[in-house]
Parts: structure tokens; sequence; C-alpha cells
């Protein structure tokens, strides 16, 4: 993804495509009860593939916002530390918003005011060039890039980015580029990256200049632009690189630079004097800096943004949506509701089951849980019609070809859940009364919320549920442990680019099972890898048919995840914050363009 981790979604949210939902304003006056959730338009509206640009469209500066003003320091609420800050173990929402300002990749997602979005080149000159039928990409690097203590970057810092990713140590980031370069078994082809002096073959990775870098791949790869536009891919400099430690003290090459680090407490951001406007198409500097106080709970940014005093007034939502228990007043309050930014995002919400687990090996006992979980109060304790709506499948709206008819299950027919179907699977699967079953939570008010629905639904089945809470920070490290003690966990996921194969080929390819995989159910089905495999080498409207024959398969015939709901985010901002505007790639407040009024 992804996830978004605010909403504990494993995945960046990436290349959702044209047109911008609504974003600010509200009509009505303080009391208006109307529905102004984002509805199922919306997200069809982001469906569609994004557009590779040129280097005109990749040459900076970026065009400015309207009204935007210079100085100021932006407050960023967030209600736990960030999940990484070396790009190569970037893989969830928190991380990703903040590596925009810090961190700059070969690509990057560009969202024009209308908010139709495109791959442009940030430390190449453009989205890249295919040859070989889509086999070969090369890349140009702009002149004057540089790093915050002034090194400029080459081709050799791409290479050492790229190549530092098949390291052991880099464990918890996206491994697209990776296992496209070497295949699944990538680290063996470079187990101690490039450390003790080895690098992989010209015929994979050529760097021929200090400005140019080549991709050499065995099948055409034409997603390379988009998947190398996650921040997981962002430079890491070869001189600055310090292995394990870089994880808290990266270098900056993006707008900022990390003046001050307090795990767990805060984080300072500064201008990064040595970023140079004219060479990116997508950020500004406009404000001095940011501050991330890492400690401040959902309710509390939320009670503090409906003041809109002091601080408060400078101050965003980062990644965290409004608190479920105070969205009437949000919404109904017409000065607040005007501070908000909202929209679908691509994750989708599904209890996952373990099938290592000599309990949920069962396909009857899995189906029997998917009937029996009341997804419609699971969506309450997310923030209801504003958090999610019901899901039938496990492919979001926002991916090119949804079917809304799809729900193999019944969950959009019974929102609350069909007990009695349930019952009766049981029955059949023999399953004993007070059977145990141990259900993984992140301690969040939603993780929290949601366990006591689900740990009560499974005592109406006759289980014995053990309640586990794990903490929010590492909550997907734990259940990413191949051999985790778990038996069932919500998990979420988003698609990197709108592409069926974002969502499939990392959380269902029986390949990639392994710890820190997303692969959290561990299914490894033959049918669904060789299907991977030949949906992967298809043009996109033959893989479509194929991506749908799988899911359809993964769902029905296997269930190692059930469809639970489709996320939404709304959140708020202080009455000082300028430019806010929903952005569909990040999924979040769109951080590039934001800004103080009057600083």
């Amino acid at each position: 993804m992804k996830p978004n981790r605010s909403r504990q979604a494993r995945a960046i949210v990436v290349a959702l495509a044209a047109g911008a939902l609504v974003l600010t304003g509200c009509s009505g006056s303080g009391g208006d009860t109307t529905d102004k959730s984002a509805k199922r338009k919306d997200a069809a509206r982001q469906q569609e593939p994004v557009k590779y640009a040129d280097e005109a469209a990749s040459t900076g500066p970026a065009a400015p916002v309207a009204g935007a003003e210079e100085g100021g320091v932006i407050t960023g609420y967030m209600q736990s530390d960030f999940s990484h800050l070396d790009p190569g173990q970037i893989y969830v929402s928190d991380a990703n918003h903040l590596g925009n300002l810090i961190h700059r990749g070969l690509t990057n997602f560009h969202s024009d005011k209308d908010g139709n979005l495109s791959i442009v080149g940030d430390v190449a000159t453009d989205s890249g060039q295919s040859s070989d039928g889509g086999k070969t990409w090369t890349f140009k690097l702009k002149k004057g890039v540089k790093d915050e203590d002034g090194n400029v970057i080459t081709s050799k810092d791409v290479r050492h980015s790229i190549e530092r990713t098949y390291a052991k140590f880099i464990f918890d980031g996206p491994n697209y580029v990776q296992t496209w370069l070497s295949g699944d078994d990538y680290r063996k082809a470079l187990p101690d990256g490039p450390y003790k002096g080895k690098h992989l073959p010209d015929s994979v990775l050529e760097t021929p200049d200090d400005s140019t870098v080549v991709f050499h791949f065995k099948q055409a790869r034409p997603d390379l632009p988009q998947a190398l536009a996650m921040p997981g891919y962002s430079i890491v400099p070869e001189k600055q690189d310090t292995k394990e430690k870089y994880d808290k003290a990266p270098a900056a090459l993006g707008p900022y630079k990390i003046s001050e680090f307090k795990p767990g407490k805060s984080m300072t951001l500064v201008r990064n004097t040595n970023w140079d406007p004219k060479t990116d198409s997508v950020r500004h500097q406009y404000v001095d800096g940011y501050n991330f106080p890492l400690t401040v709970s959902i309710p509390s940014q939320t009670k503090r943004l409906l003041a809109d005093q002091g601080e408060a007034k400078n101050a965003l939502q980062f990644i965290d949506m409004v608190d479920t228990a105070q969205m009437s007043s949000v919404v109904t309050n017409k000065d607040a509701y005007a501070r908000t930014v909202r929209g679908y995002q691509p994750y989708v919400w599904q209890m996952c089951f373990n099938l290592d687990s000599s309990e949920m090996k069962d396909k009857k006992i899995r189906d029997a849980i998917t009937y029996a979980i009341p997804s419609a109060s699971m969506v309450q304790a997310d923030g209801g019609k504003y958090g999610g709506e019901v899901a039938g499948g496990l492919l979001a709206p926002t991916l090119p070809g949804f079917d809304p008819s799809y729900d193999p299950y019944g969950k959009v027919k019974k929102p609350a859940g069909d007990l009695e179907k349930a019952k009766q699977l049981l029955k059949e699967a023999g399953v004993k009364k007070g059977t145990k079953l141990t259900y993984a939570y992140s301690n969040t008010p939603r993780g929290q919320k949601q366990m006591v629905i689900v740990t009560d639904k499974l005592k109406k089945l006759g289980f014995d549920p053990q309640a586990k809470e794990i903490d929010r920070a590492t909550f997907y490290e734990q259940i990413g442990k191949l051999d985790n003690p778990y038996d069932l966990y919500m998990t979420g996921w988003g698609q990197d680019w709108p592409s069926p194969s974002t969502v499939i080929t990392p959380v269902y390819d029986g390949d990639l099972v392994g710890d820190g995989s997303p692969n959290y159910s561990h299914i490894n089905d033959e049918t669904v890898n060789k299907g991977i495999d030949e949906a992967t080498a298809l043009e996109p409207e033959a893989a479509a048919k194929k991506w749908e024959e799988i899911h359809h398969r993964i769902v029905e015939e296997i269930n190692p995840c059930a469809p639970v709901y489709y996320s939404k985010t709304i959140q708020l901002f202080g009455s000082n914050i300028g430019g806010a505007r929903y952005n569909m790639e990040a999924s979040n407040i769109d951080i590039n363009d934001v800004f103080i009024k009057n600083p």
C-alpha cells in the first residue's frame, strides 16, 4: 500500500487518478444532518490509469498554489510514532506521507489543481523511457539535485538505493522492483546488498554514466514508473547510508529535513536549504517547518481542531481521521465541516485467517466467521458512513473494473451478519463448543471497539475468544511474522496503483509467503499462484478478466480473508491552514500544497 497506518491498513496508496473529490466548503447551517460522505461516484472517478508525463511537465518549480504565503510552522497531529523513516522500509501511509516532505525518488505522482494524477520525473528528467517492448527502462537524472549536506545525487546513488533493498535488514518495504529484476528469491542475487562491494550485473541494472540509470527486465514492466514513485524506492545517498541506523536519521532530499527527533514523543522538520525548487515539479516549501507531536490521540486531535484555538489554528490531522464519537459535531457544524477534506480510500478491511493455524484449516469454519461478522457494526466503529461502507469482495471501489454487485457471502445484503448460517456451518464442521480462538488487534480506539464486536460474535458462535492486544506501531510487524501465535486478525490493504495486481500479488501470492510479507493469511494456492503469473504477462484488458477470475477463486473457493468494509476518510484542519485539499494518491490531505495564512 496504503497501507494507511492511521487506519492500520498496510500499504501505500498510489495512482488513484483523475478528478478531485469535493474538498472543502459546505452549504447549509449548523445542525445540518445531510449525508455529506463520499459516494460511490467519487470512487469511480478514481479508477482511471495515470498518465506518464514528459520532461516539460517534470521540470520545476511546481505550479504555485493560489493565495499561498511563505512562513509559519504547521503542526501535524499524530497519535503515535512514525513506522519507519528509511525509504527501503516505508510501506505504510504515515511514513509515505512524511516521505513526500523529506525524500525524493526517480519518479513521483503529481496532482494538478483539479486532482488529475500523472507520473512525473522527480530526480529523473521525466517519467522514464521504455524500449525493447517495455523490458528496458532508461532514466536520465536532473542536474542540481542534492541531499541535505549538499552532495550531488548521481546514478551511483540510485543504484545503491535499489541494491540496498536486497539486504536482509530491509524487510518492511515494497519488493516489486526487486522481484521484477531478480525473481521471487531476489535476496539470493545480492544477499549482502551493495555493502561488500558487489553489485547487480549490468544486464540487470546499469549505470553507464553519472546521470543515466537503465533497468533491464526479462518481461515487459509497463508499471515501473508507478512503482518507482512509491516512497519505498526513494533515494538513499551512498555516502549517507548508515544501514540499520538510517531508519532513525535519514538524509533529506526533499524540501524539509529532520532537525530533531525524539522517538515516540515528537519530530521537528525545518527547511532543507539544499533543496532546489527548480528541480521539483511537485513540492512546495511554503512553511518554515513542521512540528509533529506523536502522542495526540484521535479524540484529542478532533477536539482541539473543532475548538480551533491557539496552536490548533495552524494544525491538521496528518494521517488520522475525525474521531468517530465526535463525527456528528464536525459534519453538522458549518464552520468545522468547511475545514475538512474527505474521500474514498483504496483500502479494503478484511478479517484474515491464519491458514497455518490448526483451528483455521477447515474452510467451513472460515466461512462461518465470514457470515457472522457484523460488517455494519465494524464500519460504525470506524466512522460510520464517513469511515467506510460494507464490502462484498476484496477489491476496492477505486479499482478499474470494480463490480458493485459482487457479494458472495451476502455481506451487503445482510450487513448485521448471518448468525444462523454461521452456526449451521460450524455444526457441519463438527466444531466443539468452547474452542479457543486467538484474535489479535491493534490498540487503537477503532481496534478496541472492533475487538469487542468480534469477540462478542465469536462467543455467540460458541468459541472461547482470546483477545490479544498489540501496540499500534508494531501491529503489522507482529502479524507479519510467519510463525505468529494468532488465529485471526483484522488487516487492511490498498492498491499501490490502479491495478488488481498490486492487491492480489502482494497479499495472496503464495510465492511471497514469509516473514514481513503482507500475505497475512499465508495462502499458497497453486491455481492462484499460476493465475498471478499469467495475469502479469497480459495486456491490461485481457489481464482484467484474469484478475477477476483469480479474485473469485480467492474469495469463494479459499476464503483466506473475509471482506468486511471499504474505507473512506474525513480529516480536519485549523482555520489558518490554506491550500488544503484531498490528494487521491496519498489518500490524505495534500501535504505538498498547504501553507499558513497570514504567517
